[in-house]
């Protein structure tokens, strides 16, 4: 397939990047990897009046340390994430979920940031943005507005960003030095997508749990925080009857769809196991 005919314009700056969406309406698109957008374009999925390229705008290549925060800018590729230091000393989980996404060249093209925008229900991104309480932070004709990755997320492929906005960056939450972590997920094949994944953080206080975060994707219309089953976990300690009792909470709360790749219950059952299997984990690492 080919596209249909666009205007390509290769933007200077974030405030040219939104006068060049503001004039095109609601029929610009923001081109950074264009992993996911490019085949759309191609098979006329997607039919935008302008394509806005944001290569060239200075400074959004960069991961910057704010102490208890990370600032991951629009154009920082999947490989960057995954080769930084500081994320592989400060947040593990996010270092090894990196090893899941899908190959080499997607992965030198395609950006943390556009992953999170995309909000495709069986991507690792969205996730971890959830995990991690991300802080999204938008550009607009109005200015400059940060919203929560929970807020920014409302569904599968879509958000709350406005047409005429960009989001620059993404300031994602460093566990502290002794958190414990787990990540699984299921794939037929490395590369794909995932038919379910699991993501836990947690710390361990006293021979307790405490800021239990749990979230998961493949299993629902977007990836998602299980409050239930962080409930069933915080403030106890993990033995094997209150990890199945958060498991048994976890599977109760997530909706699966059914498709080609595996039924609903298939997933429920699955999600189940991986969590099992990265609470434990994470219980011990925190040791």
């Amino acid at each position: 397939m080919k596209p249909a005919p666009f205007d390509y314009v290769r933007a200077e700056s974030v405030s040219h990047a939104v006068a060049t969406l503001a004039a095109a309406g609601s029929d610009g698109k923001i081109i950074a990897g264009g992993q996911s957008l490019m085949p759309m374009i191609n098979f006329r999925l997607v039919k935008p009046s302008v394509l806005l390229d944001i290569n060239a705008i200075p400074g959004l290549d960069q991961i910057e340390d704010l102490g208890g925060h990370l600032r991951l800018g629009a154009l920082v590729r999947h490989r960057m994430t995954a080769s930084d230091p500081v994320i592989a000393r400060d947040i593990p989980v996010l270092h090894e979920a990196m090893k899941n996404v899908a190959h080499l060249t997607v992965r030198n093209r395609g950006t943390f940031c556009g992953s999170v925008c995309h909000a495709d229900p069986a991507a690792e991104m969205p996730m971890m943005a959830l995990l991690l309480d991300g802080i999204v932070r938008i550009a607009g004709p109005s200015g400059e507005r940060s919203v929560s990755a929970a807020e920014f997320l409302t569904g599968s492929l879509t958000t709350v960003l406005e047409p005429d906005e960009m989001v620059t960056a993404i300031d994602i939450l460093k566990p502290a030095a002794n958190a414990g972590w787990g990540f699984a997920e299921f794939a037929r094949r490395h590369g794909d997508y995932a038919l379910a994944a699991v993501s836990v953080v947690l710390d361990r206080v006293e021979g307790l749990a405490r800021n239990v975060r749990i979230a998961v994707m493949g299993v629902g219309e977007i990836a998602s925080r299980i409050a239930p089953a962080e409930a069933a976990l915080e403030g106890r300690t993990p033995d094997a009857a209150v990890i199945a009792e958060a498991v048994a909470a976890l599977r109760s709360a997530v909706e699966p769809m059914s498709d080609l790749s595996a039924s609903a219950d298939y997933r429920r059952h699955l999600v189940g196991a991986l969590a099992a299997r990265v609470i434990a984990e994470a219980w011990e690492r925190a040791a």
